[in-house]
């Protein structure tokens, strides 16, 4: 589950997020709905690229389809709800979490004369966000940049906090409670991984000298 410091390289920088793009890269990163990216991803790797029906590759579901998609089961609708990234933006990364409507929050990037602007959204107009939700740069940020800009803005260890504090912090579920991914920053995941072990480690270690103190 975790990887050590030495085997990420904070300073990766992606050589850029805009065209040209793969084709893999440029339809999965605009789809926002975490199941149809997931599909479409595992058939982009299985070389089924051309089975995928229209509907589902598309950035955004219609509201009709939406509706009804989401009438199948809440987990359906993570990420359904993102703002629509204009044209000139791509995402960048994204975490989704195991709530019971599967939230996603996300990095968006767009290019703006000679700097790239970032910003942190969620599907719930920003009330999640408790910190700066934008930056820009003259280059791509490098992995640890968006690592902290992003958890800064979103407080990925709040939420696992407020959700297994009550339960003591059951490592296996604190774990699988997250997935973080990129199209752009292949050990972002590792990353942010190592980052919430550190933490629950200190927690559990808490824990454990108050059960002997007592």
């Amino acid at each position: 589950m975790t990887a050590s410091s030495s085997e990420i390289d904070l300073n990766f920088r992606p050589k850029g997020y805009f065209w040209p793009l793969d084709l893999r890269t440029h339809v999965v990163s605009s789809i926002k709905g975490a199941e149809r990216k997931a599909y479409v991803k595992g058939m982009f790797e299985e070389g089924r690229e051309g089975e995928i029906p229209g509907d589902v590759i598309q950035p955004a579901l219609q509201p009709e389809l939406r509706q009804a998609t989401g009438a199948i089961h809440p987990w359906l609708m993570g990420g359904e709800y993102l703002p629509d990234r204009q044209d000139n933006e791509v995402e960048i990364a994204r975490i989704t979490i195991a709530s019971s409507t599967r939230d996603v929050t996300c990095v968006y990037a767009c290019r703006a004369k000679d700097e790239i602007h970032y910003k942190v959204i969620d599907e719930y107009d920003g009330d999640t966000l408790t910190g700066e939700a934008t930056c820009s740069s003259k280059l791509p940020l490098t992995l640890g940049e968006l690592t902290d800009f992003f958890l800064g803005a979103w407080d990925l260890i709040g939420v696992l906090d407020m959700n297994f504090e009550s339960d003591r912090y059951p490592p296996e579920e604190v774990r699988a409670f997250f997935e973080a991914t990129s199209e752009f920053y292949p050990d972002l995941e590792k990353l942010i991984e190592q980052r919430v072990e550190i933490w629950l480690q200190e927690q559990r270690s808490e824990l454990d000298e108050d059960d002997k103190e007592h």
